[in-house]
């Protein structure tokens, strides 16, 4: 469960606090409330650290200027008292000079810094599907990723039976995330990374 502290902060108090806390407990800000984060486990890891290695090969074939940050760059909504640790988090490189917040927090709000956002589902698995679903939504991040290894998520959101899924959206013309299910030996339907060559499978099992 997470765990939440009593005072609403604000996004600077925020990164002050981030400063006086151990590196091996993570925090989120999540419109002003200070939320410390599920203790991932080992599968959770091993599919973030597959992903990781796997997006960023495709990255140099394809000789874009992104890289890959796994919680290490905050991703802050414009105009709202929150701040999110991705679990893979894709950055434009040569768009971060228009990021007023990168040099001294690693911190980054615009659109064309983030083409692509990924949440591994833990315990706290509404914040992904509700809370920083309509956030990412809202900022106008191209693409969102929910990888829901051990099929956490509701029966509406994830189908009936409930089943390991991947759900990748999508921003449309109108702003709003179109959502594409994937499952078992499901190929995977990336619009950053065509050609992605990834099932399900292999993603839920990192194996390579």
């Amino acid at each position: 469960m997470t765990q939440s502290l009593q005072k609403l902060f604000t996004f600077d108090e925020f990164l002050e606090f981030l400063e006086t806390q151990p590196e091996n407990i993570r925090y989120e800000l999540h419109d002003g409330d200070i939320i410390q984060m599920p203790q991932p486990l080992g599968t959770h890891e091993q599919i973030i650290m597959f992903l990781a290695r796997m997006l960023l090969l495709k990255t140099v074939e394809l000789k874009l200027l992104y890289d890959i940050s796994s919680k290490n760059v905050l991703v802050k909504p414009e105009n709202k008292q929150s701040g999110y640790y991705p679990d893979i988090l894709l950055l434009n490189l040569p768009n971060l000079k228009n990021e007023p917040l990168w040099e001294k927090e690693s911190t980054v709000s615009k659109p064309d810094s983030i083409p692509l956002v990924i949440e591994v589902v833990s315990t706290n698995w509404r914040d992904d599907y509700h809370k920083k679903f309509a956030d990412y939504e809202e900022m106008g991040i191209k693409e969102y990723w929910i990888v829901d290894y051990a099929a956490l998520g509701s029966k509406e959101l994830i189908g009936d039976p409930k089943q390991p899924t991947i759900t990748i959206y999508s921003l449309s013309n109108e702003g709003e995330y179109r959502g594409k299910k994937f499952r078992v030996n499901d190929r995977i339907e990336s619009p950053t990374f065509l050609n992605l060559n990834l099932t399900v499978e292999q993603i839920f099992s990192a194996r390579y």
